[in-house]
């Protein structure tokens, strides 16, 4: 198996030479890819990119500043994996977790993975940000009937096929719940692993706000009520 690790990063120059190096360390236990897309950075980004040297780094990068949204899709359109993770340049999730969440896929228990934040070890929470993500949860687990812990987490091991049918269109942190309530319209339950996070705060560029929390919700209600993929009216 080959697992696609996609990285969007834009005006990361100070972050993205160890963000990199860390990435491309780990042992992982299957054949890996690493797919940096440089949504249209203006500072050093791209220089340092081009001077990375390693056989498992592809690099794209867009004439423009597209979103994040734009450019995983466009690191989803170009992997060659089976498999898929996003991994941010900012490191708040530490890329040594990604064999945990390969680990029940390759002993056959699973075949979509989330990383769950909430019983892994982690520092820096902001009170208001940890309640706003077990709310959107809840929501998501209200409306669909499921249990699981953490939406909003970024690792999300799954298959490239899977992901490209989801057809996710969210620009940006709507994209988590996006994808969760697409899974879960199609009865797909995410197994859930214990990882570690390292939170930035805004002073660190953190941008997530109490409106993200509101679209989060408004997603899950419209892919709730939206038809299963060959089947009737959702149920």
């Amino acid at each position: 198996m080959k697992l696609s690790i996609l990285m969007p990063v834009y005006n990361e120059e100070e972050r993205i030479a160890d963000a990199l190096k860390q990435a491309l360390a780990v042992e992982y236990p299957c054949e890996i890819e690493l797919v940096v897309v440089d949504d249209g950075s203006r500072d050093g980004t791209g220089e340092i990119l081009g001077r990375a040297d390693d056989a498992r780094l592809r690099v794209i990068t867009h004439q423009r500043n597209a979103g994040k949204g734009a450019a995983i899709r466009t690191a989803v359109a170009k992997a060659e994996g089976e498999y898929m993770v996003i991994l941010d340049a900012d490191l708040e999730y530490d890329p040594q977790d990604i064999p945990t969440l390969l680990a029940p896929v390759l002993d056959g228990r699973a075949t979509v993975v989330y990383g769950n934040r909430t019983f892994g070890s982690h520092s820096a929470y902001s009170f208001w940000y940890v309640m706003g993500n077990k709310g959107v949860t809840m929501a998501a687990n209200v409306l669909f009937n499921s249990y699981i812990g953490d939406l909003e987490t970024c690792f999300k091991l799954m298959p490239v096929a899977l992901y490209r049918s989801l057809d996710v269109r969210s620009r940006g942190f709507g994209m988590e719940a996006e994808v969760t309530g697409k899974l879960l319209r199609r009865r797909i339950r995410p197994y859930e692993v214990p990882i570690s996070y390292r939170a930035r705060g805004r002073e660190e560029g953190k941008k997530i706000t109490w409106r993200d929390g509101v679209e989060a919700i408004w997603i899950l209600g419209r892919e709730r009520a939206r038809r299963r993929p060959g089947n009737g009216p959702a149920s």
